[in-house]
């Protein structure tokens, strides 16, 4: 993320808006990965699951619980996008340094994932929750109605700690997911223009960049992504704690299981991320909500 030569101070809630414009796009994607990361069986690919979704359940059912995912943007990139450009932008104020060193901005990408994965948790539960429930034996459906029913049954009929399954995964797939998105991003924009001279206000170069940056936040967030899945799923207490989970897994699936949906989630991540920049570009030139 280029920072900009004016002292203008964009909304806090412009990375959320983003986020939720690209949730919009890649979300059948993202219905298909958590689908494969839930399977007890591996095997199946990314089509063969879209495939599945839609003629057995029907085509609008590969946007099952958008509600709870455009919540989740809402609350978890909101929060890290907006703590991450407030501390760079405070950090660029205090040393009048226009461009901050990876080293300075590693720490403060991982700080604001910590805080997006700890506010966006309640409707990341919700999320893996709706678009998993139709795989349910019907007797075990929940069937929320939307995002914010399903935060309230939550409470009513498990707990509110139940809002918190899954956080300490989560809180390690927000650290990873911002510091290497972000950061990445910021690298690879900067090695393409100065390496292979690309335009660096070309889409072209905000695409390559993305895409990199897609690849190895995939990779480097695989295995949390998949625990933290496979936890928030379970249902209440009567299925173990995250160590009787995850080891269970790992004894009866082999330790592969944690780059589970690696392909759909890179397939998603790649064009999420793209989305998500151009998006905020356009946010920020047209100041958006600045008036």
């Amino acid at each position: 993320m280029s920072t900009s030569s004016q002292k203008v101070k964009y909304p806090f809630w412009y990375g959320g808006a983003a986020s939720m414009i690209a949730c919009l796009v890649t979300h059948p994607l993202d219905l298909a990965k958590v689908r494969l990361q839930t399977a007890t069986t591996p095997g199946q690919s990314l089509i063969s699951m879209i495939y599945q979704i839609i003629s057995k359940e029907g085509p609008l059912k590969i946007y099952s619980g958008l509600t709870a995912s455009l919540l989740r943007q809402a609350t978890y990139s909101t929060t890290r996008f907006g703590i991450y450009e407030f501390l760079k932008e405070s950090y660029i104020e205090k040393t009048q340094n226009p461009k901050p060193s990876t080293a300075v901005l590693l720490p403060m990408s991982m700080i604001s994932g910590a805080m997006g994965g700890l506010v966006g948790n309640p409707s990341d539960v919700v999320n893996i929750r709706m678009q998993n429930d139709s795989t349910l034996p019907i007797e075990q459906r929940r069937n929320y109605r939307n995002a914010i029913d399903g935060i309230i049954r939550i409470c009513r009929e498990e707990s509110v700690g139940s809002l918190f399954r899954g956080l300490t995964p989560n809180l390690v797939r927000g650290v990873l997911m911002t510091a290497s998105q972000v950061v990445t991003y910021d690298i690879a924009k900067n090695i393409l223009v100065d390496n292979v001279h690309m335009d660096p206000t070309k889409k072209s170069t905000h695409f390559s960049a993305s895409l990199l940056a897609g690849l190895v936040a995939t990779t480097v967030c695989s295995p949390a992504d998949v625990v933290k899945t496979r936890i928030m799923n379970a249902k209440g207490a009567a299925e173990g704690s995250a160590v009787t989970i995850l080891t269970n897994a790992v004894k009866n699936e082999g330790v592969g299981f944690m780059f589970r949906g690696w392909l759909p989630s890179f397939i998603r991540l790649g064009p999420h991320t793209i989305v998500t920049f151009l998006a905020l570009e356009q946010l920020r030139k047209y100041k958006i909500g600045m008036w």
